[in-house]
């Protein structure tokens, strides 16, 4: 009988760390086009049955590609998970050939399913969805600074408002650009966008940060947005609900599209009136009016209808 092998790869800017359990050989290399392919080189023979690298703001993204291409099974996991794996087994001390030896072990005992990864142009995508909300969080700050700067100052930073106004039409403008180049894109857009209240940038974020919309049942992809009330219950305690994890940019378009929704979107509405009679507070009841959105959007992408279909109006009212 042969042993399955499990790969956890801890990522530098510079290095790329590796440990393999559960034979315990372990090496490292360059995070750079040499190391990249001397890693694929070296792991194809092994045949490992799954890889694991944490997601390290971007410098994973060479080391990921080429081991997908090269039909590799890796995966990228979300570093707050794995160093509570980490904690969760007694490992406090933290060194690169420590943290990939944990990956591994992470990959052995918890075995995360891969999931196919994004295609250039997805990628693409997302980086512009990112510049946009850099360029949001940066306008933001400037305007605050504004109130309080004093006056012989105003003048620099109204100017850089300006210019981070124009960088915002212009990365907005290349969001437009990006849909309609794609067919596919451009079709889920007009589907996504025919539901009151998600407009293009709900849009966009939908379908550059959230691929497997259309492809979970609505409870996987509420967990997965992290949209989904998580039970805080111990003995006879009865904790209230919370949400948290996920992916917080999704989940932020979604509120904002169910703050539209909820007047504008005849679902949303008498869902929403419903839960504020019953006596619940107004963001609960727009977190619960975002997940019915999530569910119906995923539904919707699933079976390929518009909002505009009768039988899905009625479906989506009931």
């Amino acid at each position: 009988m042969t042993t399955s092998l499990y790969v956890g790869v801890d990522v530098a800017k510079d290095r790329l760390d590796v440990a393999v359990r559960p034979s315990g050989e372990g090496w490292s290399t360059g995070n750079d086009e040499a190391g990249v392919v001397a890693l694929v080189a070296r792991l194809r023979p092994l045949a490992p049955a799954l890889i694991v690298c944490e997601a390290t703001g971007g410098f994973e993204r060479a080391a990921i590609a080429a081991l997908a291409a090269a039909g590799l099974p890796v995966v990228v996991a979300n570093p707050r998970q794995v160093r509570d794996f980490a904690r969760a087994t007694g490992q406090l001390a933290k060194t690169d050939q420590l943290d990939a030896g944990m990956l591994a072990l992470f990959a052995e005992r918890v075995r995360p399913t891969p999931r196919p990864l994004p295609d250039a142009a997805a990628q693409l995508l997302d980086a512009v969805l990112t510049r946009r909300r850099q360029l949001l969080e940066m306008l933001g700050a400037e305007k605050n600074r504004l109130g309080f700067a004093p006056k012989p100052l105003h003048r620099g930073i109204q100017a850089h408002i300006r210019w981070l106004e124009r960088q915002l039409d212009d990365v907005t403008k290349e969001l437009a650009g990006l849909i309609e180049a794609s067919p596919v894109w451009r079709a889920k857009d007009d589907l996504l966008q025919s539901v009151p209240g998600v407009g293009p940038i709900v849009s966009c974020t939908l379908l550059g940060e959230l691929p497997e919309l259309g492809t979970l049942t609505h409870k996987q992809i509420a967990a997965l947005v992290g949209v989904a009330p998580l039970a805080r219950d111990s003995g006879t305690l009865r904790g209230k609900r919370l949400i948290y994890g996920g992916r917080a940019s999704v989940r932020t378009a979604l509120f904002m599209a169910a703050m539209c929704g909820r007047r504008w979107n005849p679902a949303l509405k008498v869902f929403y009136d419903r839960l504020k009679a019953a006596g619940k507070p107004t963001k609960v009841a727009l977190i619960a009016c975002a997940r019915k959105l999530l569910t119906i959007l995923n539904a919707m992408v699933r079976e390929n209808r518009s909002w505009m279909s009768p039988t899905a109006k009625l479906q989506y009212s009931c």
